[in-house]
């Protein structure tokens, strides 16, 4: 699954509410990038807590207090603060038996049926996340050991929810226009799996894992002839 990429502009894709589109990806998607940059700060972060917890643990027997408290505070930032990124990557994983099938205006009226459910889905997942959130705050609740306060955790899963519901609402956006105007060009929106690209992407991929393989073991090999 790919999410298409507006190249140069033409007259057909303006006339056919594509920089509208464009227009909104551009504005929700640099705050999807900081999103996922925080989550993959927070498990880089996480990582090198737990070789000092383990090394502390281990060779001083002092290990780190509230640890474990870390641990799942963290999960909500890693586990949630990217979904609307990979979102816009088409990373989840999607149903295509049917819509694999369909084409023209039955395939993207499908599409714009999945994204109205899945507005509908994710707004109810953030009101009860930040009821929740905010019913963490006020009863003062905290993790059991270091009795670190879990309203910033759970807030943030309300809020990577609220990301997710405008990129779905740019998807629906994008699924209406290809709908009005089924010849225009998809932008904005995943779109089904082609299985010769998915088919040439991992042909790729082996080829890359292979080559580098091979300069490994060139390297060891130069290194091996020096000693």
């Amino acid at each position: 699954m790919t999410m298409s990429d507006p190249t140069a502009w033409t007259p057909a894709r303006e006339a056919a509410g594509g920089r509208l589109v464009d227009r909104l990806d551009r504005l929700v998607h640099p705050v999807e990038r900081f999103f996922a940059f925080v989550s993959a700060l927070c498990i880089f972060g996480l990582m090198m807590i737990g070789v000092v917890q383990i090394v502390a643990r281990r060779v001083f027997n002092a290990p780190i207090f509230g640890y474990i408290d870390m641990v799942e505070l963290s999960i909500s930032i890693f586990a949630f603060l990217a979904i609307a990124y990979c979102e816009r990557l088409s990373g989840h994983v999607r149903m295509e038996l049917f819509v694999g099938r369909m084409r023209g205006r039955l395939l993207w009226s499908a599409e714009i049926f999945g994204q109205l459910i899945a507005l509908f889905v994710v707004g109810v997942l953030i009101y009860f996340g930040w009821d929740h959130a905010m019913r963490a705050y006020n009863f003062g609740d905290s993790t059991i050991d270091a009795e670190y306060p879990w309203w910033p955790s759970k807030m943030l899963v309300a809020l990577a929810f609220l990301l997710l519901w405008f990129r779905i609402l740019v998807n629906l956006i994008g699924y209406g226009r290809l709908f009005l105007a089924p010849d225009a060009p998809p932008i904005a929106v995943p779109l089904v799996a082609d299985v010769k690209r998915l088919a040439e992407a991992e042909a790729a991929e082996a080829g890359a894992l292979e080559a580098a393989e091979e300069a490994a073991n060139e390297a060891e090999r130069i290194r091996r002839a020096r000693l």
